[in-house]
C-alpha cells in the first residue's frame, strides 16, 4: 500500500501578507526615533545566552534582523555572519539555499508561518552538526489589553484580528517533535507604556508585528474606532495604558 501524503498545515496567515507588513517595518525604521524594543530585547538575550553557554559559533546565520546588530556584534567576535530575511525573499518554510552553521539566530519571524514544525526542521537541518538554534517570537499571552480592546470595538460582532500564538507546552513539544537535542522554553514578559491607542498600533505596525492573517476581520469603521479609542482610555491609568509583549524562546541542538 502506497504511504499516504500529510496533510498540507492549515493556511492561517497570508504570505503576501506577511512579506508585506514586514517591508513596511523596514521602511517605518528608517524613520527618526523608530521603536524596536522587541527586536531589541531578541537580541540581547541571544548574546547572553552565548555567553552563558561560553558558546563560540564559527559561522551564524541571522533571520529577520533589520537592525543588523546581533550580524555585528557576531562578526565583532570573528563569526562569519549570513544574514536572511523574509521580505527579501528567505522562506522559512522552504529548505534552506545555505547550511553548515554552528549558530541560527531567529527573531521574531517564526510566529507567523503557517508550518511551525517544518520551519524547525529546516532550521535543524541547515544547522552542522553541533549547532544551535535560538528562536524567539511572540507567544501566548501577548496583547491582553489589544484583544480587549478589539472585542469592545467589534461589539456583538467579533471578528478575527491578533494572531493565534503558540504557548510555553506547545513550544517544547515542538522541540521535541522536530529533534532537537537538549531543549530549552523560556518566556518573558515584556510591559511597554502607551499614552494613545494609535501609539499602539503604530508600534506594532513599525515591528512587524500588525495582522498578516489569511481571513482577516473587516475594517474597523468610524464607530468601531471610537468605540477602540474610549476601551483603551478606560486600561489606562494616570493616562497610560501597560501592554504585556510575551516573548517565547526556544533552543535546542543539533547531534
Amino acid at each position: 500500500m502506497a504511504e499516504s501524503t500529510p496533510p498540507a498545515p492549515p493556511r492561517i496567515f497570508a504570505r503576501p501578507r506577511r512579506i508585506a507588513a514586514r517591508r513596511r517595518a523596514e521602511a517605518l525604521q528608517r524613520l527618526p526615533d523608530a521603536p524596536h524594543y522587541l527586536l531589541d530585547d531578541m537580541i540581547e538575550d541571544v548574546e547572553e545566552r552565548l555567553s552563558f553557554l561560553r558558546f563560540e559559533p564559527r559561522r551564524a546565520l541571522v533571520i529577520g534582523d533589520w537592525t543588523g546588530s546581533l550580524a555585528r556584534g557576531l562578526r565583532l567576535r570573528g563569526v562569519e555572519v549570513v544574514e536572511a530575511e523574509p521580505a527579501s525573499g528567505f522562506d522559512e518554510e522552504a529548505p534552506y539555499p545555505f547550511d553548515g552553521f554552528d549558530l541560527i539566530a531567529s527573531l521574531g519571524t517564526l510566529d507567523t508561518v503557517n508550518d511551525l514544525p517544518g520551519a524547525l526542521i529546516h532550521a535543524r537541518r541547515a544547522l552542522a552538526p553541533g549547532g544551535m538554534l535560538i528562536a524567539s517570537f511572540l507567544s501566548s499571552g501577548s496583547l491582553p489589553r489589544l484583544r480587549e480592546i478589539m472585542l469592545a470595538a467589534d461589539a456583538d460582532r467579533p471578528a478575527a484580528r491578533i494572531h493565534p500564538m503558540v504557548d510555553v507546552r506547545a513550544g517544547g513539544q515542538l522541540l521535541q517533535r522536530t529533534l532537537y537535542a537538549d531543549p530549552v522554553i523560556d518566556q518573558r514578559p515584556l510591559q511597554v507604556s502607551f499614552r494613545s491607542f494609535e501609539r499602539l498600533i503604530g508600534d506594532l505596525r513599525a515591528q512587524a508585528h500588525s495582522s498578516v492573517l489569511a481571513d482577516p476581520g473587516p475594517p474597523l469603521g468610524k464607530a468601531a474606532l471610537a468605540r477602540a479609542k474610549a476601551a483603551f482610555e478606560l486600561a489606562g491609568v494616570n493616562g497610560k495604558t501597560v501592554e504585556t509583549f510575551e516573548i517565547l524562546t526556544l533552543s535546542g541542538w543539533k547531534k
